[in-house]
């Protein structure tokens, strides 16, 4: 094993910190992981990691070698790009996660384009709302809506969503259809808890080019955007939601905007991944291909 595949071991136990997760994500031995640790540490003179039955730390010169460490390897993954062939086509597995109804109402419709223009990628694609962990659940990114945290992974912008508000016909019938901001103490709104951080954000708008937070009565919070929606259509309140969420329900008049000059912010989407996606060259195409899809969604 070259010195720059060693340091791809290193890196990815410093991320899981499991010998045996590492092991399953890289298709090797826990074996394997643990010579590779033992000839870096006698390379180097230093224990990078303490091992305990239960447990796997870096230790300080272990930190300060990784840091190292991805740097070397990021440069060894340009110098390889620069004499790739264009003419190569991506190819090979790709597992990504997506949120659950953008799968379903974004994705999926466009996969044909997708494969037409990569038929040698073969595409493991799931989708939940619920946070997910990449090494340790094997994704090679993950496409997530909301302001992402630093976490030590890749994030790359994709877009944003512009959000509606909007309620059903019969909810509006019995409450009325809100003018302004402050009619909206009038009102009622069903709460969407994030899965992510388990925070219902309230109600959102923007005025004099801020963002802005207010809270309504409300009775009902769900975590689930089929849910939220649901509600929503069951006349149990306002709602404020990603605009391609409800176009068709728009359309149909299930649905109602109200207040149009004063939605919420729109609100980002990121692929993260644990790599550098312009060095991924599956991962690279289709965090393009998404960043089209969202781009067509807001126009």
């Amino acid at each position: 094993m070259d010195r720059i595949s060693d340091l791809r071991v290193f890196v990815r136990l410093a991320e899981t910190l499991s010998f045996t997760v590492t092991a399953a994500a890289l298709g090797i031995g826990r074996a394997s992981v643990a010579r590779v640790i033992a000839r870096l540490e006698k390379q180097l003179g230093t224990r990078l990691v303490q091992r305990t039955t239960r447990s796997v730390t870096l230790t300080p010169d272990g930190a300060a070698f990784l840091e190292r460490s991805t740097q070397l390897i990021s440069e060894a993954d340009a110098i390889a790009g620069m004499f790739a062939r264009s003419s190569e086509r991506p190819g090979g597995i790709l597992r990504v996660n997506v949120p659950s109804r953008m799968g379903r109402l974004l994705f999926a419709p466009r996969l044909p384009e997708f494969f037409a223009q990569y038929p040698d990628i073969e595409l493991d694609l799931a989708v939940t709302d619920r946070p997910v962990d990449l090494i340790s659940e094997g994704f090679d990114c993950v496409v997530r809506v909301g302001t992402q945290k630093a976490s030590g992974l890749v994030t790359r912008n994709i877009g944003s969503l512009d959000i509606v508000n909007c309620a059903s016909p019969a909810y509006l019938a019995k409450y009325g259809i809100p003018q302004t901001l402050d009619d909206l103490h009038q009102h009622r709104s069903i709460g969407y808890v994030s899965p992510r951080d388990k925070r219902d954000s309230g109600w959102e708008y923007v005025e004099d080019a801020r963002a802005h937070e207010m809270r309504l009565p409300c009775s009902l919070r769900v975590s689930n955007a089929e849910l939220y929606i649901a509600a929503a259509l069951a006349g149990l309140g306002l709602i404020q939601v990603p605009a391609y969420d409800v176009s068709a329900l728009l359309a149909a008049g299930k649905l109602v905007e109200v207040l149009p000059h004063h939605p919420a912010a729109p609100m980002p989407v990121a692929l993260v991944a644990p790599d550098r996606p312009s060095l991924v060259p599956t991962v690279r195409v289709f965090a393009d291909w998404a960043e089209k899809i969202c781009r067509d969604a807001t126009s």
